[in-house]
């Protein structure tokens, strides 16, 4: 069977966890004899190659596929952002960043000069720009391409699935890593969770990677039970170094925080633990490993909790670096406020390291040989962090349970459970309703001048 997917990372270009979860699902897709064109934003060269078909959006000449720039909403010039924002960043953030467009570059720009759409491949200024670029041309590469099912991974491509829907007519999944109410805490981004909302009314298979997501998408997107699947995500060990950890000069102990520092993530809970656990034990250090829009506030809140002398900032890290890290571990804690899924406690106990995680996180339903409390309990999670830096037998035998169990959860099971979805789909045996339709509403064009959804 071939699969047309969209995503807007692929490894080792990423900056977060949905690039991870995007290359661990095609790469055991393409194990079990799926064929798969990947498109992106923007392809870098370095990319693996040797079991996906990978297409960068900014490789296609507008000249040669005729495609009208008057459908294109390209800035001509764009100060892009460096920045290690992930798809689960509020729009709002984009549109502060200064953005310059000429006058009129509608009217002035002619095919000629545009041989292609220009994808800046970051979470930027232009973000809402290019995911309606991102449509225009996935239309077209779905018009070229000879597939069986469409397959659209967050929100940001949910706009090219429909699209490819449209002029193919051939199924289409979503699939959910995280939704608006993870990311904003409740306090969502109206045009983002219209453009989340759009694509799972036009799905014809919604998958979410928890039941805690399934039923967010249920009872929030309203979105009918039946066509909604969970599908947990798994975690790529090839590589996994399972050796003992580094020798360290220093006898203090580490208790490791790494992900986005954002809101969803939990960062300052982090720092009011640290408070508590200092307070009986000094032999500890607590690092904090990741980058987001509340680094500098963390930073801040360190310094004026007087933990600086305890307290380390990283910056973003990935590949050797999070190995790295995790071996110079001794607790690795995550306690996100809202985890649709959560991929790094995975690693972490497969690394050899105990675990805390939240209960609010979609991989607390796999996964037994770590300690669960609720993020806002950081009574509860000093207890924990306390007892496994105190007491070496209850961290030896999470460690040992832990790697055993998170070695089980892998990505070629969600590749099985995604595979039988395309073929129920392709032989159109998903159930189905007559008599639930998509609410009759204006479908938004997205606007680059504002960032805002104006109806046509």
């Amino acid at each position: 069977m071939n699969v047309l997917m969209f995503g807007w990372e692929f490894p080792p270009n990423i900056s977060g966890g949905l690039g991870t979860a995007c290359y661990g699902i095609t790469k055991s897709l393409a194990d079990r004899k799926t064929k798969i064109t990947f498109v992106i934003p923007k392809t870098y060269g370095d990319e693996p190659h040797d079991q996906v078909r990978l297409i960068g959006a900014n490789q296609i000449d507008l000249i040669k596929s005729k495609i009208r720039i008057e459908r294109l909403e390209i800035p001509v010039e764009c100060l892009s952002v460096e920045s290690q924002m992930v798809p689960y960043v509020d729009p709002e953030i984009f549109q502060k960043q200064h953005i310059s467009i000429l006058e009129n570059q509608k009217s002035s720009t002619t095919s000629s000069q545009l041989p292609a759409v220009k994808f800046t491949g970051k979470y930027g200024p232009g973000l809402m720009s290019e995911i309606h670029n991102f449509s225009v041309v996935g239309e077209y590469i779905a018009s070229q391409t000879q597939f069986d099912v469409i397959h659209a991974h967050d929100w940001l491509t949910y706009p090219a699935g429909i699209a490819a829907k449209r002029v193919s007519g051939k199924p289409l999944v979503v699939h959910v890593h995280a939704t608006d109410y993870d990311r904003s805490g409740g306090k969502i981004n109206p045009r983002v969770f219209q453009i989340e909302q759009d694509g799972m009314e036009q799905a014809d298979c919604v998958i979410c990677v928890s039941n805690r997501t399934r039923q967010t998408v249920i009872d929030k997107y309203k979105i009918p039970a039946f066509k909604t699947r969970t599908v947990h995500n798994g975690v790529d060990f090839s590589k996994a170094d399972t050796s003992s950890s580094l020798p360290r000069k220093d006898k203090s102990k580490i208790v490791t925080f790494l992900g986005r520092i954002t809101l969803q993530k939990g960062p300052e809970y982090f720092i009011r633990v640290a408070e508590l656990v200092l307070s009986k034990m000094k032999n500890v250090r607590f690092i904090m490993a990741g980058s987001g829009d509340m680094h500098h506030e963390m930073i801040r809140e360190v310094a004026n909790s007087h933990l600086a002398d305890r307290f380390f900032f990283t910056g973003f890290l990935q590949g050797e670096e999070v190995c790295r890290m995790m071996k110079l571990s001794d607790v690795f804690v995550m306690p996100s406020v809202s985890e649709p899924f959560g991929i790094c406690p995975l690693e972490a106990m497969q690394s050899g390291v105990p675990t805390i995680i939240s209960k609010q996180s979609g991989v607390s339903e796999v996964v037994k040989h770590t300690i669960k409390v609720d993020f806002w309990d950081v009574h509860a999670l000093g207890d924990a962090i306390h007892a496994l830096l105190c007491y070496p037998s209850l961290s030896k035998m999470m460690v040992r349970c832990g790697q055993i169990e998170s070695g089980n959860i892998k990505w070629e099971d969600a590749a099985v459970k995604i595979q039988t979805i395309y073929r129920e789909l392709i032989s159109s045996t998903l159930p189905k309703r007559s008599d639930h339709k998509p609410r009759s509403r204006k479908i938004c064009k997205l606007s680059s001048k504002a960032g805002r959804a104006i109806a046509p």
